[in-house]
């Protein structure tokens, strides 16, 4: 395992971190809990130590099974969660208000059965509420011992006017990023370089095209939110342009002997060498299979082969 402080942190994380949306149960087909408990315990067994999670993901079944995974285990283990998202009445709609955080914090804290969390990160932002506002609620959150930093989700080129005024002030940021999804890589780059932020890249395995699984003739069920056309790796053009991608994947992992999701992110790895790479799993065998990405690294030939396939 390779290891990273996030930025204006005294946080040592794992450059893999294990993402908590299939942990939510929701959308990702038939998943056992026991499954994902196994999971996230081989995770902390391969040396993974940080774990993202979000109260939106599963409406709080992410964080309350992450919580319950890692008893007895907290101390040695980092813990990043998210809040700007509500859901109501059966809409959903984004809120940073400081009424809405306290609320969400505390209720993160129950489900994840602890006293703090590591990084708290806002979520989306919600157009209304100024980041001053933000930035001011969670110092006063920081200082009575709920968190311990901050983060940023979702942030674009839109955002970089209002966060000049707040360098120093958050760890990391997160936004999507594969072999299967480039097209915020220039942004990455910027808040990284210009802002002062540990890039976090989900998505990092395009939510599953990139493993070798699927081909053109893959039909996901009704309980799967990749049957959803706004699930874009998975349908029409995209989709044929990931099965390039992952053919020129294939002919590495034979190489290298090792599976295609380790290339996948030892990709992120390299090219973003100062990033830290989130990817999910639903069972054991896929942490293992994911944990493999460290130990090596692609050959320059390799990497050019892979950036202009992905281009």
């Amino acid at each position: 395992m390779e290891y990273i402080t996030l930025k204006n942190t005294d946080l040592r994380v794992s450059r893999l971190c294990m993402g908590g949306c299939p942990l939510g149960g929701h959308g990702w087909g038939n998943i056992q809990d026991e499954n994902l408990i196994n999971a996230v315990q081989e995770a902390f067994e391969n040396g993974i130590n940080f774990f993202d999670t979000a109260d939106t993901y599963g409406l709080g079944k992410s964080e309350e099974l992450l919580g319950k995974s890692l008893e007895g285990k907290r101390e040695k283990v980092v813990i990043a969660s998210k809040f700007g998202v509500r859901v109501e009445n059966g809409k959903t709609f984004y809120d940073n208000s400081p009424q809405w955080i306290q609320t969400a914090v505390e209720s993160s804290l129950r489900r994840l059965k602890t006293d703090y969390i590591d990084l708290y990160q806002i979520h989306y932002r919600d157009g209304k509420t100024p980041l001053s506002v933000v930035v001011d609620k969670l110092e006063e959150l920081k200082k009575k011992g709920y968190v311990r930093y901050f983060g940023l989700s979702n942030i674009h080129e839109k955002d970089i006017k209002e966060l000049q005024e707040f360098k120093g002030v958050f760890a990391s940021f997160q936004d999507e990023y594969s072999l299967a999804c480039r097209k915020n890589e220039e942004d990455i780059n910027y808040f990284a370089e210009n802002i002062g932020l540990t890039p976090c890249t989900w998505g990092s395995l395009g939510q599953g095209i990139l493993t070798g699984k699927y081909d053109k003739n893959t039909a996901f069920q009704t309980n799967d939110r990749r049957s959803r056309d706004i699930y874009v790796n998975f349908h029409g053009k995209k989709l044929l342009k990931n099965l390039e991608i992952v053919e020129v994947m294939k002919k590495i992992s034979n190489d290298v002997g090792r599976p295609l999701s380790a290339i996948a992110i030892r990709f992120i790895l390299d090219y973003l060498p100062q990033s830290v790479v989130l990817a999910g799993a639903k069972n054991a065998y896929q942490v293992r299979a994911n944990s493999e990405a460290f130990g090596w690294k692609l050959t320059q030939e390799q990497l050019n082969m892979l950036d202009k396939i992905s281009k």
